[in-house]
């Protein structure tokens, strides 16, 4: 089994353009990003995906791997692009603007695909709880609900599942956006247009949702920094300095 990381990496980011260039201590935030992938040696090989030379010539020049693929609408439709003449089974999408992703979520992600010898998973991804009621209500973070395997029913910006009965306690969980995909599924993805859902929530996982696809969701307990507006680039640098 072939495993590959793909950093999808795009510089005009709608909230906060030109993030991944910024300064991570004395590295930008994707060069950041692409060191601590390559650092946790469980992949055959790593990349980044970005329709930017300026981010194109930020790995390379360093001794990574890019590729340069042309506008997508999501980091699936990006990856699916630049591993589609590339030889593998498994890809791990590690969001550009997710810098602090440690070893273990993603050992955990890649041994969903070892421990599914019928193939029924298409892939697998990471939620951690939220505690704190700001947090579950912005919309800049994603939640996702579950069924009692921890396959993903639903992914909504809006806090889900809406607690109307009150003396009932509820558990809300964040996506973090790192997926784990078998080839077969990335592809398949990219080839189906965009659904009503997706379009409206501009969450991309929710077309693998609609169109019938598997999607295991692993609980973790790791605290990063996903980089979305310039005060979580300055949680981050304090992160780093601690």
């Amino acid at each position: 089994m072939k495993i590959i990381a793909v950093i999808p990496a795009r510089y005009q980011a709608t909230r906060f353009p030109g993030k991944l260039m910024q300064l991570l201590g004395d590295k930008t935030v994707i060069a950041t990003t692409y060191q601590n992938v390559v650092e946790t040696e469980l992949f055959d090989e790593v990349f980044v995906a970005t329709d930017s030379e300026i981010i194109f010539n930020e790995i390379t020049s360093a001794g990574g791997n890019a590729v340069m693929t042309g506008q997508h609408d999501t980091g699936s439709d990006r990856i699916a692009a630049a591993v589609a003449n590339i030889e593998c089974d498994i890809i791990v999408n590690v969001q550009g603007d997710e810098p602090f992703l440690k070893t273990a979520p993603l050992r955990q992600l890649i041994s969903v695909f070892k421990e599914d010898p019928n193939e029924e998973i298409s892939l697998a991804s990471l939620k951690i709880k939220l505690n704190d009621a700001q947090e579950i209500e912005d919309p800049n973070n994603v939640k996702v609900i579950t069924d009692n395997q921890d396959f993903a029913l639903y992914f909504s910006r809006s806090p889900i599942p809406y607690a109307r009965e009150k003396s009932v306690h509820t558990d809300y969980f964040k996506h973090i956006g790192v997926y784990t995909f078998r080839k077969n599924a990335l592809l398949k993805f990219a080839s189906l247009p965009m659904r009503p859902l997706e379009v409206a929530e501009k969450i991309e996982c929710i077309r693998y949702l609609e169109y019938g696809m598997k999607i295991k969701m692993i609980e973790t307990n790791f605290i990063g920094v996903g980089i979305d507006v310039p005060e979580d680039l300055e949680r981050a640098r304090a992160l780093l300095k601690s």
